[in-house]
């Protein structure tokens, strides 16, 4: 009588056989490897060593081991870049998401050509970082600028349309605050298609208990929004830590940084020390902070939002 086999002792499939089944989707996936090896892995390591080192472009690397982070936390410019941006990102991130998420809920209550809508206010977080962009920005902002016009037509005294906003030490990081929030498309589009997921027996039902519209907003519509908005504020926080254009073109090329490096961003620093002063050590040591710093910070807000987001089911 013929013995049956059982399922663990069938014969393992030989190494030929599974190159046989992964060698033609490998062969496809070969230049995505190859462009993620050459363009992603190799320059991440590369930075890491370079950051060990005194680097000038010009020379072989000299190994000075955590050097280059110390000089970068005894260095008045940099403290202050990062404070400039810490002032950009939180301010300006909040306000985004907020202007984001009430047009949000307007454009969401059925309003006659949604989809014209969705494509104009859209559109400034295609435009917001590019140069034109960034150079109309200046002029709309300069002493000469429509803003300023706007503000005389409105009668507000020459000691504020006098000015330009965006050389101005005390207003210039505001401007570019502004251009900020005025790219709220993208999140704006996210919160909307998480709107359309709340279902509507929940306001049916909040209705006839006699909840009102700010009630069914904190108790409805954010708890059913939060992972959204975790996901927003996240990734917005971290374009909004590696803005360059607008500060590189509102400040001008000539006098990176601004006035009285009032618009010195951390990005606009290490460009500074990498591609100005050719201190590529320290510029590499610079962005290592940024990733670490970035890791840091996504991992407590991700912690801190056990406390805060719901998730459905």
């Amino acid at each position: 009588m013929k013995k049956t086999s059982k399922r663990g002792d069938r014969p393992k499939r030989p190494l030929l056989s599974s190159w046989n089944t992964f060698k033609y989707p490998l062969l496809f996936l070969l230049p995505w490897i190859l462009g993620l090896l050459i363009f992603q892995i190799y320059p991440i390591f590369s930075s890491l060593y370079l950051s060990l080192t005194n680097y000038n472009l010009f020379d072989n690397p000299d190994f000075v081991g955590f050097s280059n982070y110390t000089r970068l936390f005894n260095d008045t410019r940099f403290i202050k870049a990062c404070g400039i941006t810490s002032l950009f990102v939180f301010v300006g991130v909040p306000l985004q998401l907020a202007f984001a998420l009430i047009l949000a809920i307007l454009l969401n209550r059925g309003v006659p050509g949604l989809n014209v809508f969705r494509g104009i206010y859209y559109l400034p977080a295609l435009l917001g970082g590019s140069v034109a962009i960034s150079i109309l920005w200046r002029q709309l902002f300069g002493l000469n600028g429509m803003f300023n016009r706007i503000l005389a037509s409105l009668g507000v005294p020459e000691a504020f349309t006098g000015i330009s906003w965006v050389t101005n030490p005390n207003y210039a990081i505001y401007t570019l605050i502004l251009l900020r929030v005025w790219q709220f498309g993208s999140p704006m589009i996210i919160f909307l298609a998480g709107l359309k997921q709340i279902p509507a027996e929940l306001y049916e039902s909040s209705a006839i208990d006699g909840a009102g519209a700010w009630r069914r907003f904190f108790n409805i519509t954010l708890p059913m929004l939060s992972p959204i908005i975790l996901f927003n504020l996240i990734m917005q926080i971290i374009s909004a830590f590696q803005s360059f254009t607008p500060a590189f073109i509102v400040a001008g090329a000539s006098s990176l940084g601004g006035a009285l490096d009032s618009l010195l961003l951390y990005t606009i620093y290490l460009y500074q020390l990498g591609f100005q002063f050719f201190r590529m050590g320290i510029a590499s040591a610079m962005a290592w902070i940024m990733l670490v710093s970035l890791g840091i910070l996504t991992f407590v807000i991700v912690r801190l939002s056990k406390k805060f987001v719901h998730y459905a089911g």
